[in-house]
Order: structure tokens, then C-alpha cells, then sequence
């Protein structure tokens, strides 16, 4: 997982939307789950929305329309959730897991606007209090990340996974909020061969194919003895993502690298939730628009989902 420029990393029903044949979950009554989470570095555990707070505010600019603060909140909660419930010892603070500021980082953050942007931030958390997605039956990975390229990708793409809620869909305006949706780095020939572990040449380069899936991404890269996946040629030059084009530049020995997009382009695009936001669409429009065939369901004290530490 990552900042709100990059996360949550790993992806590992009857059709329906989020909350439908359900009545409005933020008017639901009863209880809310208080479950409590193991968080990295926190001496003492932490109530589950308190980390929703810190993971909001780490994730995703302060500065977002409401709705897609609140989208952030439950995709949030339920990473988190799905997370603890599955593995042992405490959750990663970095991009490793969720970005996650506490209190005292928060104030240091936002400064003189700290009071201002907090009551944002917990009017958001406040109202998605204990809600959840859902997939038959069961918490999803709700994986997250900065900004597309136009179409979120697949799970199977990205991991070799298929997972019903995490399809490709369309994200669009996205390049009127994001401030860098389009991007490019020059890389030296003498860096790129390091990264990439093999000699290039001007002849190697002209034999260079991308080949993308259908959202637009490289699946992979191919040149004469030369095959990489297209996410792993991503990592190894530390790319944006990877909708990219190259161009050598055989007289001054450096590689053009252009870039659309932010993240691993599967699950919510945050700059997507964002531009919808903008154009109207409440929070569960916006989950239920990007994790295909959930709902929403808000957690009781009782629920298996809900933790409780031992």
C-alpha cells in the first residue's frame, strides 16, 4: 500500500450495488464495532475508527471532496479489518500496509489547519462509523491507489489473481484533479541497464515491444532475448505505473520513460474518487462503482468481522 500516491499493494454474489435492499447504512441504528487493532510503533492497541481517522488522513489529501473521504474511510476499515483477521502482528504504518498518522503527526502536518481539516476528516470517519464491504459474505481486499490512466485495472493483471470485485471499469476526469496524470522520467543507459540486468543497444531497443492488456497497460515488455512483465519492469526503474511508452535516445545514451497514471491501477482510484465526488456521486455510488458487486454492511459488536483482542 502507499501514500495517497501509491497503495495498498497487495490483491491477493447476486449482483447488487453497495447498500442495496438495505436502508441508508449511516442512518442504521445500534451498536458499532469497537474492535481495537495492533498498529506498528502504537504502545497500546488502537480503536478500530481512531485508525480510520490516522489511515484517512495519511491516504488521501485533506483537501478531497467529503464523498470521496468517506469512500477512503470504508475501503480503510475494510482493508484493515480483512488484514488483521488473517495475519499476525501489528499493521505496517507505511505504504507496506496503510499510511497511518497519528495525532501528534497530523498536527505537525496540517499545521495552523489542524483543527479545520481534523473535523473534516472525523466527519467523514463519523459518518461511515463501522461499515464495511462486503462479498459474499465476507470482508474484501479493498485495494486503493492514486490515479488511473482512465480504467482501473484487473486483479488477474496485476497478481494473476481473479477476483470478482476487483474488474476493470472506467475512471474518468481524473486528469483534471490529479496533478501529475501524465508523466516522464530520463533514465541513463548505464542506470537502466543496472536496473534491468543486461546490456541494451540501439539495435535492442529497435526491436523493443510493448505489449498491453486491455486497459492500456504493459503486461510486457519483449526485445531480442529479452522478455519482463511489465509490472516488474515497473519496480525495478521505480515507474508511476504501468501504462508507460520508452524512447531511446542513442546520442545522448538516456532513456525517455513517459507515464500515465499512479499506483498498481487495481481497485479505487483515489483521484477517481475525487473527480466523481466533484461530479455528484456520493460515497457508496463511488465504492460501489469501483469494487464491482459489493455491499456495504455496517458492523455490530457481535459480528465475527468485528475483532476483539484475546
Amino acid at each position: 500500500m502507499g501514500s495517497w500516491e501509491e497503495t495498498a499493494d497487495k490483491p491477493d454474489a447476486p449482483e447488487q450495488t453497495a447498500g442495496s435492499g438495505t436502508e441508508d447504512p449511516a442512518a442504521e441504528e445500534g451498536a458499532v464495532c469497537e474492535a481495537v487493532l495492533q498498529v506498528e510503533g502504537e504502545p497500546q492497541p488502537v480503536p478500530l475508527e481512531e485508525y480510520v481517522v490516522g489511515v484517512v488522513a495519511g491516504e488521501m489529501p485533506v483537501n478531497f471532496h467529503e464523498e470521496a473521504l468517506k469512500a477512503q474511510a470504508v475501503a480503510a476499515r475494510t482493508y484493515a479489518l480483512r488484514l488483521a483477521g488473517s495475519s499476525q502482528g501489528a499493521i505496517k504504518t507505511s505504504t507496506a500496509h496503510q499510511v497511518y498518522k497519528t495525532e501528534s503527526e497530523r498536527r505537525k502536518l496540517w499545521d495552523k489547519s489542524f483543527a479545520e481539516n481534523e473535523r473534516k476528516v472525523r466527519r467523514a470517519v463519523e459518518e461511515t462509523a463501522g461499515r464495511v464491504l462486503i462479498h459474499e459474505g465476507e470482508l474484501i481486499s479493498a485495494m486503493f491507489f492514486s490515479t488511473s490512466n482512465g480504467r482501473t485495472e484487473t486483479a488477474k493483471n496485476y497478481g494473476g489473481n481473479d477476483i470478482p470485485y476487483l474488474q476493470s471499469v472506467e475512471s474518468i476526469g481524473e486528469e483534471a484533479v490529479a496533478p501529475a496524470f501524465e508523466d516522464s522520467v530520463t533514465v541513463t543507459l548505464q542506470a537502466w541497464n543496472k536496473a534491468l540486468g543486461s546490456e541494451w543497444t540501439a539495435d535492442r531497443f529497435r526491436t523493443l515491444k510493448l505489449k498491453r492488456n486491455e486497459t492500456g497497460r504493459v503486461q510486457s515488455a519483449v526485445a531480442d532475448n529479452f522478455e519482463m512483465s511489465g509490472r516488474d519492469v515497473r519496480e525495478k526503474l521505480g515507474l508511476r505505473s504501468t501504462d508507460f511508452d520508452i524512447a531511446f535516445d542513442p546520442d545522448l545514451k538516456v532513456v525517455h520513460v513517459f507515464t500515465k497514471g499512479f499506483g498498481h491501477g487495481v481497485g479505487m482510484s483515489q483521484y477517481g474518487a475525487e473527480a466523481y465526488a466533484k461530479a455528484g456521486w456520493e460515497a457508496d455510488k463511488i465504492l460501489s462503482h469501483y469494487y464491482s458487486g459489493t455491499e456495504i454492511k455496517k458492523l455490530n459488536p457481535d459480528d465475527p468481522a468485528c475483532l476483539k483482542l484475546p
